[in-house]
């Protein structure tokens, strides 16, 4: 286009006055030779016109406008001015040009970490969550220590992103991850990130990750997909956390999740359906057996009925899901976070241990609880077994997986670090890895780990934290990398619904190609 091509060719320049008011700014007419149309350019703080076009070719401005131009000329757009906007901000390049962090607070009322990355096309952002039962192999949370929030406050690992992480990041392509994670990681210098804190490390990581994403104008479902290498993309089966107990309430249930997974239907939309009314059946059947003081729930959404057994919380979740007519179709998993009632010093596990007068009768050995889930498994409809056993209790993780009775997946056992995930696959000590990205601190780091998984024929299931944040990242997360399986919380409060709401976007999003996970693909995808 003649118009475009030559807009801002200058054969002359001279001023639009004669002078110029003190303080004001001299702007300058320039004139192109074929066609003698104007245009006027502010110089800003510049004296001369020469300065003001050095400006302009240091930065290569005309070249760029030309091309945005010419563009919309093109492309004829509802809104010529916005596209040429995006299409000069994009040429601005794909760089970072700041990085910085502040204290936010989860949904436990804690302080956690949140990052800005900001480049060309604007500012983006990412929050970490918090876990409340935490293995001892998981990457350092920083935190401040002292009376301030408990001890809990995060002004440190704030510091070292403001200070050390985001300097140094300057000038880097948001678009690759890996150098961004890597520089993160060598700046930090220790295995468990205790320096900077997987907290700043991680709030930064994901945050450049969304840059990235913005900068390939793809969305991030496809941008983690393209990290990972993997070419599909499935919405996952939600595990819908509806029973809570262990750390995460104050009843008597050793067990701290049951969940419910809809791998009978057939989209998204309708695991949510599904998993809805189980919720509300379940609340109803709480409140008739317990009372309405029941029907209070715990961090993660579910509720926390005084329950006196593990047994009696599957019982109930059977019921619900026979009430809502979902028989077949939704199936039951549970995290039962051994660790926290494992007492290493007589090696057993204690189902009573948040009892006031514990008398010890409900301690069982290793092999025990072997014989405890494999009778749960043959009685009801559970399909998913988490962190059965301690942290470091490799064989009887073994022996039980070899029996086949269930999904057996690792979270304290792992820690999302591909060291562990390693070892576990060399010993079968589970066949399933829970994704938990604080648990490594990185994004690069959590894919190696989900690729390994899935090289071992692993299944994987994608997982927020007890003190989790409005942020989203994790459902763009699990569609990217095909995970095939998400918890985030029961369907009841918004930092839980909030990642449930994304996926339903994603799957609008993705129309007709929208593939759920569903009976036949939950338990394993292998990347293509």
């Amino acid at each position: 286009m003649q118009e475009a091509e030559s807009s801002l060719r200058t054969a002359s320049r001279r001023p639009l006055a004669s002078g110029r008011a003190p303080g004001r700014r001299r702007s300058y007419l320039l004139l192109s030779p074929r066609d003698r149309r104007l245009t006027t350019l502010d110089a800003l703080s510049l004296d001369r016109p020469s300065q003001a076009q050095d400006f302009l070719d240091q930065y290569q401005i005309k070249e760029h406008v030309e091309n945005a131009i010419n563009a919309v000329v093109q492309d004829k757009p509802a809104n010529p001015l916005a596209a040429m906007a995006d299409a000069l901000k994009a040429a601005g390049g794909a760089s970072i040009t700041k990085v910085t962090a502040r204290q936010i607070f989860d949904s436990r009322g804690n302080p956690t970490v949140e990052a800005d990355v900001v480049t060309a096309l604007g500012t983006f952002t990412a929050a970490v969550p918090s876990g409340a039962s935490t293995g001892i192999h998981e990457a350092c949370e920083l935190r401040d220590g002292g009376s301030a929030y408990m001890g809990k406050g995060v002004l440190k690992a704030v510091a070292n992103v403001n200070d050390t992480l985001g300097p140094a990041l300057m000038g880097m392509d948001p678009t690759d991850q890996e150098a961004i994670d890597a520089k993160m990681i060598e700046i930090d210098g220790t295995p468990n990130k205790a320096n900077m804190g997987a907290n700043a490390i991680l709030a930064v990581s994901l945050a450049a990750c969304r840059a990235g994403a913005a900068h390939k104008n793809v969305p991030l479902y496809k941008h983690i997909s393209e990290l990972s290498g993997n070419s599909k993309m499935i919405l996952p089966v939600p595990a819908f956390n509806i029973i809570n107990g262990g750390m995460h309430a104050g009843n008597a249930l050793a067990f701290q999740e049951f969940m419910i997974m809809p791998t009978g239907a057939s989209s998204f939309s309708e695991a949510m359906k599904m998993g809805s009314e189980v919720y509300h059946n379940l609340k109803s059947i709480i409140k008739g057996k317990y009372g309405l003081d029941a029907c209070n729930v715990g961090d993660e959404g579910g509720f926390a009925p005084g329950i006196q057994s593990n047994e009696e919380g599957v019982q109930l979740v059977v019921e619900a899901i026979e009430k809502a007519g979902y028989t077949g179709k939704v199936k039951i998993a549970m995290d039962c976070a051994a660790s926290e009632f494992y007492d290493g010093e007589s090696k057993t596990y204690d189902l009573a241990f948040k009892a006031k007068d514990n008398d010890g009768s409900q301690k069982k050995t290793g092999a025990e609880m072997k014989a405890f889930y494999e009778d749960l498994a043959s009685k009801y409809p559970i399909i998913s077994i988490e962190d059965p056993f301690d942290q470091d209790d490799w064989d009887s993780y073994a022996q039980l997986t070899a029996e086949g009775v269930a999904q057996i997946v690792g979270d304290d056992l792992l820690c999302t670090n591909p060291v562990r995930v390693e070892k576990s696959i060399g010993m079968k000590a589970c066949d399933a890895l829970l994704l938990k990205v604080n648990q490594i601190g990185s994004v690069t780091e959590s894919i190696k780990a989900v690729n390994m998984s899935k090289q071992a024929g692993w299944g994987v299931m994608t997982s927020h934290r007890s003190g989790e944040t409005e942020d989203t990242f994790i459902a763009d997360l699990a569609v990217g990398l095909s995970t095939g399986q998400i918890k985030t919380g029961a369907p009841c409060r918004s930092e839980r619904l909030s990642k449930y709401n994304q996926l339903l976007r994603i799957e609008a999003e993705l129309g007709d190609k929208a593939v759920y996970a569903g009976e036949a693909m939950w338990r394993h995808i292998k990347n293509e």
